[in-house]
């Protein structure tokens, strides 16, 4: 029984490979081969992020804790609760407190996925910089990995900016006097002082213009931005062989254990 049921499993695994819809998304055939699943994961842009193999030592939580996909996880968790948020909110001074309000009170659920998103932006900020000083403390910002460490610290930015625009959203008392005293720091910017300040406030206070800014950079220009470099960012650590870390033993170290493992043995 077993036999005839793997037997027909294997008979529709096939048709399914074989088919046009399944040669159609995957360009090569079943990885059943390592060639096969080489080519399987050169030929997908999202499992070309990934490398075909990984060293055991790079596996270890010890070694990265995590950080990076921690960010990564929370990014994600941040754009699926920001775009529940965006169907009750309104980028308007008159109605923008109000909304967050009702969302707090008359939405289901509204104030725990609020709440979500809210922690998980500090969390994303806090894990973003526990990346970095693990990345600098391993040495991963030195050649090949210089590329990647200025597309890391572009990304330790947007983060910021991420979390500065979105203070000012819920439009109370803290998050305007906040944002106010984050905006006159704009015109000290050497060269680009007060173009900077009207970029970012829209005119002589914060008001209606520096709302409707704040908001189309925080849900728009931002997270697009995050999403492009991240992109390349995982992409230039799969083009530069993986997390980088401690060097792997030299081939005399791996040679004295093996002599020092026999010698134990016998």
């Amino acid at each position: 029984m077993s036999s005839t049921n793997k037997s027909l499993l294997d008979v529709a695994t096939q048709k399914i490979v074989e088919s046009q819809v399944w040669r159609s998304i995957f360009r090569h055939g079943y990885p059943d081969t390592p060639l096969n699943q080489s080519l399987v994961m050169m030929g997908n842009v999202f499992l070309h992020l990934h490398p075909v193999k990984v060293s055991r030592q790079a596996m270890k939580i010890t070694y990265t804790w995590c950080m990076g996909g921690i960010s990564f996880f929370l990014f994600l968790l941040l754009t699926i609760t920001g775009v529940f948020l965006m169907f009750y909110y309104v980028p308007d001074t008159n109605v923008a407190y109000q909304n967050i309000n009702q969302l707090s009170s008359a939405v289901s659920f509204g104030h725990l996925v609020r709440n979500m998103h809210r922690w998980s932006a500090h969390l994303m900020v806090v894990s973003v910089t526990l990346h970095m000083i693990r990345v600098f403390y391993h040495g991963a910002y030195k050649p090949p990995r210089e590329f990647n460490w200025v597309v890391g610290v572009l990304l330790f930015f947007v983060t910021l900016f991420l979390s500065f625009t979105g203070y000012l959203l819920p439009w109370d008392q803290i998050a305007i006097w906040a944002i106010t005293v984050g905006t006159n720091l704009a015109p000290y910017t050497p060269l680009l002082g007060n173009p900077v300040y009207k970029v970012l406030v829209g005119g002589g206070a914060v008001a209606q213009a520096t709302l409707i800014r704040f908001y189309v950079g925080h849900v728009i220009l931002l997270p697009l931005a995050g999403a492009i470099l991240m992109a390349v960012h995982f992409w230039r650590i799969r083009k530069d062989g993986g997390e980088a870390g401690p060097p792997p033993p030299s081939r005399r170290e791996l040679e004295a254990r093996e002599r020092a493992l026999s010698t134990a043995t016998r």
